[in-house]
């Protein structure tokens, strides 16, 4: 009865705030330059980081932004979705992996979050190289683990009424 009256976040703001988390985590520096690999998980991957990013920005912001937040998880799942069936994944494999794709994604989220809080670089670096890397040594690492620092520290001091209204500012990787 409640969701009667519950204000939803605005479906636009939500999918402008995807659109630009997808567009930068497609950036071909980090494929070409730094060594993320250019495969569907990969891809996967770097979406995730930016999300984890987004996420840690609205928590503990009040219930509009954890609504805000669960409608960008939302919708970033059930594109999810449509890309694996795309890829033709049938309907029986779709959920399972979907499934597999959360924790993955949940396991990053909660391994970055914890770095970023310490300001743990040395930590943010180990677990970009294991679940990124695959442990590759002459991946660029370091590079990163310094975007997703002043990325973090970006969208920290972005407003978040401005966020949930979709806009996000995005900082260049060089």
């Amino acid at each position: 009865m409640l969701k009667l009256f519950k204000k939803s976040p605005d479906a636009e703001a939500v999918y402008a705030i995807y659109r630009a988390i997808v567009a930068q985590s497609r950036r071909p520096l980090f494929y070409a330059e730094w060594g993320v690999p250019d495969t569907v998980t990969g891809r996967f991957d770097m979406i995730s980081l930016h999300m984890a990013l987004l996420f840690r920005r609205m928590r503990g912001e009040g219930r509009s932004s954890a609504d805000f937040s669960q409608a960008v998880f939302d919708l970033f799942f059930r594109d999810m979705d449509r890309s694996l069936r795309e890829m033709g994944a049938g309907d029986l494999a779709v959920p399972k992996k979907i499934r597999n794709m959360g924790n993955l994604f949940f396991g990053l989220l909660t391994a970055v979050n914890e770095a970023l809080d310490r300001g743990d670089r040395a930590g943010l670096e180990a677990v970009l190289r294991r679940n990124l890397f695959d442990g590759d040594e002459s991946a660029s690492v370091d590079r990163l683990a310094a975007y997703l620092e002043a990325q973090s520290a970006a969208i920290a001091n972005q407003p978040t009424a401005a966020i949930a209204a979709g806009r996000i500012e995005m900082v260049g990787a060089t």
